[in-house]
């Protein structure tokens, strides 16, 4: 009986045994095994606010200060052309003149008429004093005086509109007549730019339109010459356009380069009034994401996934407008290797120039 109870008690200490085994290692497998790994080591960015500037370059063509179409008023033939491709002209310079003989005659032929009813009319306006002659007959001789200076008005007038005269000094372009030609009104004589005062015009995003002042200086660049010339804004269009959503902005430019020419296409860099405090990140650091972006905050040794709203980059920098604050500790380095809530640690934090 007593060789039984020492057998069984060897027993009951073997299977004892054997459970606390299975309890420590079944223990010992179900542990997390996070729990076992360092936390993930990577490199942060302090937001500090800071000085930032906004530049954006937008195409723009050169425009003369004044450009017009020459055409006559009447058809006629070009009996003198003094258009010299190329050349400068004064305003008022004669540029043509139309044959013009048939009404040079019409007007002679009327002052000869005029000088009879003016003889006419004094002898009645003599008789009339006199009795002579009824009121009535008078003023039929002095109606005919009247009618016929104004005939002689009409016929100056088309005689005047047979010459045809620059309208301000510039330079004349290319002649597409010549000297006999008969021209009508829809045919152009001459094209003549005011090239001593150049404009620039150009198209500015919708979202800028409340930045462009009235004498804003800006600057611009043309092909074939490497020298940068500066503008000021002088107006800008009434409405922004629908099709484009842009704003155009003209402006004065300031000099002279005997490269530029109307039509020129320029590169224009405007540079609008600096944000004192604004937040920027490095690019890195923003992750694109379906809907909006993201960036990764370090918060007590642990990485936090935040919502943020951009604005306006630069090679190295985006702008934050919405999700961060200053003194947030910013991810920039294994952004693809870390999840959300997962451990890390700052190894080293950069700065950002």
């Amino acid at each position: 009986m007593q060789i039984r109870n020492i057998s069984f008690l060897l027993l009951s200490l073997s299977l004892l045994a054997a459970c606390g085994g299975k309890k420590k290692e079944t223990a010992t497998q179900t542990k997390p095994g996070g729990s076992n790994q360092p936390p993930m080591t990577v490199n942060g960015y302090i937001v500090t606010p800071q000085p930032f500037q906004e530049d954006i370059e937008v195409p723009g063509t050169i425009i003369a200060n004044e450009i017009v179409e020459i055409h006559p008023e009447v058809s006629g033939r070009i009996v003198q052309l003094n258009v010299v491709e190329g050349n400068y002209v004064s305003k008022g310079a004669l540029l043509a003149k139309l044959y013009d003989g048939d009404l040079r005659a019409q007007l002679n032929k009327i002052q000869v008429q005029l000088a009879l009813a003016k003889k006419t009319e004094e002898r009645q306006a003599q008789l009339l004093k006199i009795q002579g002659i009824s009121q009535q007959d008078y003023d039929i001789s002095l109606l005919q005086v009247n009618s016929l200076n104004a005939d002689i008005g009409i016929l100056q007038t088309s005689i005047a509109k047979t010459v045809v005269r620059a309208p301000f000094s510039g330079k004349i372009g290319l002649n597409a007549i010549s000297p006999g030609a008969y021209v009508t009104p829809a045919t152009v004589i001459a094209v003549i730019n005011q090239t001593d005062q150049l404009k620039l015009d150009f198209s500015v995003p919708e979202k800028y339109t409340g930045q462009i002042k009235i004498g804003q200086l800006v600057t611009f660049t043309f092909e074939g010459s490497s020298k940068q010339l500066g503008a000021k804004i002088i107006a800008t269009e009434g409405n922004v356009m629908e099709n484009t959503r842009s704003l155009t902005v003209r402006a004065a430019v300031v000099g002279k380069d005997p490269g530029l020419l109307p039509g020129t296409f320029a590169k224009v860099k405007l540079s609008f009034d600096p944000d004192p405090n604004a937040i920027l990140v490095p690019t890195q650091a923003v992750l694109p994401q379906a809907r909006g972006k993201k960036v990764i905050l370090y918060k007590g040794g642990t990485a936090v996934f935040a919502d943020v709203t951009t604005g306006i980059r630069d090679s190295a920098r985006v702008q934050i407008l919405d999700g961060l604050q200053p003194g947030d500790t910013v991810v920039v380095t294994g952004l693809l290797s870390v999840r959300p809530e997962a451990k890390i640690k700052i190894g080293k934090i950069v700065s950002q120039k």
